[in-house]
């Protein structure tokens, strides 16, 4: 009796290890836009903490960037002093931009202008907008392409 695999049971084999790879690759994220994901998140989360405390304190809160050097950082300008907030991105190498404007105005107001700001981590792009009365938010994929 011979032993050993049949042609047929071979190709299955291989088929089930490439669409296995194939799945895989499509999985894995590319570790840069996972990175500036993270950040936009933790970005719109302590803005909307400067706006609500804005708000709760009756007080003019803005939001800086510190200047347009990769990791220079960014400050929350009229929020009490232990009140203290992250000025560092995660990344060192994030940039941001603020988009029309200077800074951001949080409060006190309950409705505030539309804004935006975009990051930027290498070649990667993420936009958070607010309309000025729902929370800031990364804008759909196909609003943050270059023109």
């Amino acid at each position: 009796m011979p032993r050993g695999f049949t042609l047929v049971e071979l190709l299955v084999v291989l088929v089930l290890i490439g669409i296995s790879a194939g799945l895989i690759s499509l999985a894995l994220r590319d570790p840069s836009e996972s990175r500036l994901e993270q950040e936009g998140t933790r970005l719109a989360a302590l803005l909307e903490a400067g706006r609500a405390e804005a708000r709760a304190l009756g007080l003019p809160v803005r939001f800086e960037l510190g200047s347009t050097v990769p990791g220079d950082g960014f400050r929350f300008v009229g929020l009490p002093p232990q009140l203290k907030l992250p000025q560092r991105w995660l990344n060192e190498e994030t940039q941001a931009e603020i988009v029309g404007a200077r800074a951001l105005q949080l409060g006190p107001e309950p409705i505030i202008g539309p804004q935006r700001i975009a990051l930027r981590l290498g070649e990667r792009q993420l936009l958070l907008a607010t309309d000025g009365l729902g929370p800031f938010a990364p804008l759909p994929t196909e609003a943050t392409s270059p023109p």
